[in-house]
């Protein structure tokens, strides 16, 4: 198949797929998601994206029916049924199916899985990124996977009216603007020879794409620094990227019409070509 989609269990062309009008998805955005690419149908990263998505659902107080090892028997399951083995492999899990309340519905409603893939690449890592800055307006549980993504939408749709690739956000503290992430992505700076990237608190999604960055600096004995920064950093910083599952770590070269970045090219190169090989070993035919 070209799109497949996937619903408790059904599963068929994505456009012919239908759900429930009272999954609380619908009425609430009530449930979390992950997401990460396939190559030669393996799907990259997928343990950590698991253990992801079953710690968003356990802080939402969400139990996943099915185990961690039954949910990727069914990504694979499902990701061997398209056309092609470059793929967007995405999925969600909703609270469940009932009558809109506010509260929570009762015990016996069961949570409800979805899956959407699409063919899909992931994005060359010698793209160069135009970005624009927003006042980050969203809720303080960034940590969380959750579908509640309006204003991320919103700070996505504002970044391709302006011309760009994405929005990096910023939060109003102590008379500084401190730099979470990006409106679908993490941000990071490198400054005189050190990888800056913000805490895991819960400003920010902890990404697997971060996380693999910051294994790759290590590995490359590049000092990290997990502090917070701010948006004059951003601007005084050596190079300026942007990290998420299809993007493992893209330079800026322009944040808010200024140029920004290109003076740590030899950091960037070693960075790319670790990311490029650990994802090319991890989805080999």
């Amino acid at each position: 198949m070209k799109l497949l989609g996937y619903y408790n269990g059904e599963f068929g062309p994505l456009d012919e797929m239908r759900v429930p009008m009272n999954d609380r998805v619908c009425y609430f955005g009530d449930g979390v998601y992950d997401a990460t690419y396939s190559r030669n149908y393996k799907i990259f990263t997928l343990q950590e994206h698991i253990d992801r998505f079953y710690n968003s659902a356990g802080l939402l107080g969400i139990c996943v029916p099915q185990s961690k090892e039954e949910l990727k028997a069914i990504l694979n399951e499902m990701l061997a049924k398209m056309d092609t083995g470059e793929n967007f492999v995405y999925w969600q899990i909703t609270r469940g199916t009932g009558i809109r309340n506010h509260v929570f519905p009762e015990s016996d409603v069961k949570p409800n899985l979805w899956i959407v893939i699409r063919p899909v690449d992931v994005q060359p890592l010698d793209k160069k990124l135009k970005l624009i800055t927003l006042e980050d307006t969203r809720f303080l549980h960034c940590n969380i996977k959750t579908l509640n993504l309006l204003p991320s939408v919103i700070a996505s749709q504002k970044a391709k009216q302006a011309g760009a690739d994405e929005s990096i956000l910023y939060r109003r503290e102590l008379g500084r603007d401190r730099v979470t992430e990006c409106a679908h992505s993490n941000c990071h700076i490198i400054k005189d020879g050190v990888f800056i990237t913000a805490p895991t608190d819960h400003l920010i999604l902890p990404g697997i794409a971060r996380a693999h960055l910051i294994k790759a600096c290590k590995a490359l004995n590049i000092p990290v620094d997990e502090t917070p920064y701010t948006l004059d950093d951003v601007f005084a910083a050596d190079e300026v990227l942007v990290s998420s599952a299809g993007s493992f770590g893209c330079a800026a070269y322009e944040v808010d019409g200024k140029p920004v970045g290109g003076k740590a090219p030899e950091i960037l190169a070693k960075l790319h070509a670790y990311l490029m090989a650990e994802f090319l070993e991890e989805t080999k035919a």
